[in-house]
């Protein structure tokens, strides 16, 4: 029997393990956890959602919404899990955090073809290998990877997760339910707040005491997922521009539309638990209690989880990956997962998918599926990979990189989902073909 030792058990590792034990591929599992953590982690399950419970945007318009169901069509083990542990959440995908990385894991253990070792790995083992080990990759393995790599540059950015308040503890008298421009459910609550208000909490949050960094030479912000204290620091109004925008949001007891407000997103199945969108913040402990609890209807909230920051890194990726995630000078070696400059959930889990089939097809003695730039996932791993690439960072999925139609489509949303839909299309083929056969066994 093939066999294939994948280094990380997040959305990647999980995702790729999974497609290669399906395919008749032994795998060997290699997860630090329960052994070691990161200080994001706080759980000993696989595909732990360290930062926001949400995949972003459901529908066919949006880009992610897009690969979402291009996984769904190629039975992503990641996105089973997450459609069954879905939490309301307007027009987005959300997931109850624990029962979503309870079931990956379940399901993870329960294949006959995946042996999983606990422990870190600290240097790059024989034979074939998926390092998906993340944005959070621990020192020795990452000096181990730089080291096969030739040395050079190796890029970090520091991410940001949000903070967790009980339901029961917002005052729903200062807040309402609704989604923005009445699409979707009303799921989120919306935290209202006046100018004179908003100016207070505008002034406290710019000025707060950040947490100590520690173990790291600079504070360099990616923009993706940048610290709510940050975005204050930029402008009195950028807040509003940004998560704390009003418009569309209509307050019913006063007909209008606020001068801010400040967004809460269900977290878990039990509607206990709810996260501050877009709060993701590197402030101290006590300044979070204190600033965040300046915002009317969380004046009485009680956090379950205060929000962390900690370190991603990514590779060099463009002339060091192929379009498969393939170590170009070494192909028996690929990677998946934010460490590869995918940016996000979702993407993540479409690199440990496009990874996982190349390396099933290789062993298997097949051609690798041929995932074009007219899809998303083909999109992703054409961009991580192109070598004209010059200041390369991390990227979530859009349409921007994937190919333009070659007609004209009058609006925005239109345009999108005509390239959605000549994207599933292809998918679509692909998943009835015989080549698609052949690798699923």
């Amino acid at each position: 029997m093939n066999h294939v030792t994948v280094i990380g058990a997040g959305l990647a590792g999980s995702e790729c393990a999974w497609q290669l034990a399906q395919r008749g591929v032994a795998v060997t599992l290699r997860e630090m956890k329960p052994e070691k953590r990161t200080p994001a982690h706080v759980t000993d399950y696989f595909a732990e959602l360290c930062c926001s419970n949400s995949l972003r945007g459901a529908g066919l318009e949006n880009a992610v919404g897009l690969l979402k169901e291009e996984l769904r069509r190629l039975h992503s083990l990641i996105m089973r899990c997450a459609d069954a542990t879905a939490v309301p959440a307007g027009g987005a995908l959300a997931v109850d955090r624990e029962g979503f990385a309870r079931m990956v894991t379940e399901t993870i253990f329960s294949h006959p073809n995946i042996t999983m070792i606990p422990g870190e790995v600290t240097s790059i083992p024989e034979g074939d290998v998926v390092i998906a080990s993340g944005p959070l990759t621990s020192d020795p393995l990452a000096d181990a990877i730089a080291a096969r790599l030739g040395g050079g540059k190796t890029l970090n950015f520091f991410d940001a997760a949000a903070p967790l308040v009980s339901y029961d503890s917002v005052d729903m008298n200062s807040a309402y339910f609704a989604s923005r421009y009445d699409k979707g459910t009303p799921d989120y609550i919306n935290c209202p707040m006046t100018r004179e208000e908003y100016l207070a909490f505008w002034q406290a949050l710019a000025t707060a005491q950040e947490a100590e960094v520690h173990g790291f030479e600079d504070k360099n912000v990616f923009e993706g997922c940048m610290p709510v204290e940050v975005m204050a620091r930029r402008g009195e109004d950028t807040l509003r521009f940004g998560p704390l925008k009003p418009r569309g949001l209509i307050d019913p007891k006063t007909g209008k539309e606020p001068y801010a407000v400040v967004q809460l997103r269900q977290d878990n199945a039990d509607g206990t638990l709810y996260n501050l969108v877009g709060f993701q913040t590197h402030l101290a402990f006590p300044e979070q209690r204190r600033v965040f609890s300046m915002i009317p209807a969380l004046r009485e909230a009680e956090f379950v989880r205060y929000g962390v920051m900690h370190r991603n890194t990514y590779l060099q990726s463009p002339g060091k990956l192929d379009r498969y995630y393939r170590l170009i000078a070494e192909p028996r070696i690929a990677f998946a997962g934010q460490i590869t400059g995918v940016e996000g959930y979702v993407e993540s889990c479409a690199s440990g998918m496009l990874a996982s089939l190349e390396m099933a097809a290789r062993l298997l003695g097949l051609p690798p599926v041929d995932f074009s730039q007219e899809t998303a996932i083909g999109a992703l791993g054409l961009y991580i990979s192109h070598g004209s690439i010059g200041d390369f960072q991390p990227m979530n999925i859009n349409f921007g990189i994937i190919s333009p139609l070659t007609y004209r489509v009058k609006g925005k949303r239109s345009k999108n989902a005509e390239i959605s839909a000549r994207s599933l299309a292809q998918i679509d083929e692909l998943v009835k073909g015989d080549l698609w056969n052949a690798y699923s066994h």
